[in-house]
């Protein structure tokens, strides 16, 4: 019935319009009503007209159903066209590109444009770059870049910020930066686009310092500018240039609006801000998702766990629905203080809206079941993921490491070892191993494992791995491999895995050891009342009293004073703890 309606209208405006003799009046009459068509569906109406009126104007067409965002007929209008010549091309690699995100099927249709012996301009390689620039498509995009150079379109200010946006995304910074450095007459998008590849790669100094030069030769920032700015602020911790780039916004009287205020709320969040971070955020008139999520995982990241949840609640409250990265933040946060309860609410809510099986989802909640000393349920998230890589797999091992479960822990490292495909044991997952082997006593399969490292793995022992080793031997009561382990340390050596050894000596009475490790410790930290205590303490159990005394009157020659003791008390909510 609805078609034959449309028929019926397309047919009562074929008769409108053939009262028009003019074919050309008829022409610019369906051209002039083609772009003001709501809908695929008035499009398709005047199509009809043109075909009925033999109008070729298929590059029209092409631009208007690209407006409104449909693939499937720009793509069969497209390919109906008997010789599309290079606007046609320009048209459907732009929309590939921007409308849809279809990044190598704009790839493709570059190169069968070559094919036809057309020849792409400044309207094609913009779009070209920025596809290749997604799709990480650098040995294409240097093809691309070379035709660009040969047919001298490489001074065109939009193909070389859409260049430097591949090399930078492409991580070839040096690359982009020599294509900033050749622009002539560089305008704001020339700066941003440098700013902006520098600060989403990581280069967050470069991306501060450039920001620098970009003032001292008086261009005025904009917001794509001051957001890359911020993402770097943050990154270095600089809450001096961050403090100003909100006050330029606020000189300015730049809009406060969702892009510039997550870009402040996260900036400030990594800056340990949070005064700051809530009132950009309390100031904010209207908040989108994305603003909930900067000031909720800014909460969850500075280990402010409550507030973070009480701001979830409040935001379920607005009527915002969460998604992936809010669940990660408030499951971060769960963990942290233990609220089980929450977390499986969080589980619950996840399965309900198709997120459990997010890889960061799932890795968010394995820890969140960890800390919270539900293995089984952490364990169940696991098997349940259809994909898992390190991050998952070290989430595991650690949780049934640190909760009393060590040979589980390397059933699952062997399991990962031959079942894990691209997910390949790295430095965290033998940290995790290897302090299963800690708590478990394990010493001959910690040593075997520590071998294992660098002889099947190919990787190098960092501190961590050599504080777990000096661990493991000092509980099991080998001081002097515990020492060796010590000295052999690539980087400064641990004061709390000084100390676990300092105990261990004072346990086995070893004197040799014990006074090595004295030394050592009072060099690094000299001011921790602890290690003069129990320095003492050891000499006294060895009635080596001289010794004990002068540990004492070191002690009081440095001006340490021994801490306090103090006691934790829970009162009604356990998470409620005060000091005695």
């Amino acid at each position: 019935m609805e078609i034959m309606l449309l028929r019926a209208k397309a047919y009562s405006r074929h008769l409108a319009f053939t009262e028009l003799n003019d074919p050309s009046l008829l022409r610019e009459k369906l051209l002039s009503l083609l772009k003001k068509c709501p809908s695929t569906k008035t499009v398709q109406q005047i199509h009809t007209q043109m075909l009925i009126n033999f109008i070729q104007k298929p590059n029209f067409l092409l631009i208007r159903i690209i407006d409104l965002k449909d693939f499937n007929y720009a793509s069969l209008l497209f390919h109906q066209i008997s010789r599309p010549n290079e606007y046609a091309f320009n048209v459907m690699i732009r929309g590939l590109t921007t409308a849809w995100q279809k990044y190598s099927h704009s790839l493709k249709l570059y190169y069968q444009m070559k094919r036809l012996g057309l020849k792409p301009d400044n309207f094609t390689y913009p779009f070209v770059f920025i596809s290749c620039a997604n799709l990480l498509a650098l040995n294409h995009g240097v093809s691309v870049h070379s035709s660009v150079f040969k047919i001298g379109l490489d001074e065109d200010d939009h193909v070389s910020h859409s260049l430097i946006t591949m090399y930078a995304r492409c991580g070839k910074l040096d690359s982009a930066r020599k294509v900033f450095d050749e622009i002539r007459e560089r305008d704001l998008v020339s700066w941003n686009s440098m700013i902006s590849g520098y600060s989403k790669m990581g280069y967050a100094k470069e991306a501060v310092e450039l920001f620098g030069r970009m003032r001292e030769e008086e261009f005025l920032p904009d917001e794509i500018t001051l957001v890359s700015v911020l993402g770097s602020c943050g990154d270095l911790g600089d809450l001096v240039l961050g403090k100003w780039v909100e006050g330029f916004v606020v000189k300015n009287k730049m809009d406060l609006n969702f892009y510039m205020g997550s870009a402040l709320i996260d900036m400030y969040g990594k800056c340990g801000a949070l005064v700051s971070a809530r009132q950009v955020f309390d100031a904010m008139v209207n908040k989108d998702l994305v603003t909930w999520n900067a000031m909720i995982t800014a909460y969850a990241q500075n280990g402010l766990s409550n507030e973070a949840i009480m701001l979830f609640n409040r935001m379920k409250y607005a009527g915002v629905n969460p998604d992936k990265i809010t669940l990660i933040g408030v499951l971060s946060a769960c963990a942290s203080i233990g609220a089980l309860d929450l977390g499986k609410w969080v589980d619950k809510y996840a399965s309900q809206r198709g997120l459990r099986h997010d890889i960061f989802v799932a890795t968010a909640l394995i820890d969140m079941y960890a800390k919270c000393g539900s293995i089984d349920d952490a364990l169940k998230v696991f098997e349940d993921m259809p994909v898992t890589n390190e991050v998952s797999w070290n989430a595991m091992i650690s949780a049934l490491a640190f909760n009393g479960r060590a040979h589980e822990a390397l059933l699952l490292f062997e399991r990962m070892s031959k079942e894990g495909g691209a997910a390949r044991p790295n430095d965290v997952t033998f940290i995790g191993v290897l302090s299963a082997c800690v708590h478990a006593g394990l010493v001959d399969e910690g040593r075997r494992l520590f071998d294992l490292m660098s002889s099947s793995f190919g990787l190098i022992p960092k501190s961590e791995h050599y504080s777990c080793m000096v661990d493991l031997y000092a509980r099991a009561g080998h001081l002097s491999e515990a020492w060796d382990f010590v000295e052999r340390m690539p980087e400064k050596v641990d004061e709390i895995v000084l100390g676990a050894l300092l105990g261990a000596c004072q346990k086995q009475k070893n004197t040799d050891v014990s006074q090595r490790v004295m030394q050592l410790l009072l060099e690094i930290e000299s001011s921790n009342s602890g290690n003069y205590v129990i320095s003492s303490k050891i000499f006294a159990n060895l009635k080596m009293w001289d010794d004990s005394a002068k540990m004492r009157a070191l002690m009081r020659e440095k001006g340490v004073c021994k801490t306090p003791g103090c006691s934790w008390i829970g009162i009604d909510d356990p998470k409620q703890s005060n000091w005695k």
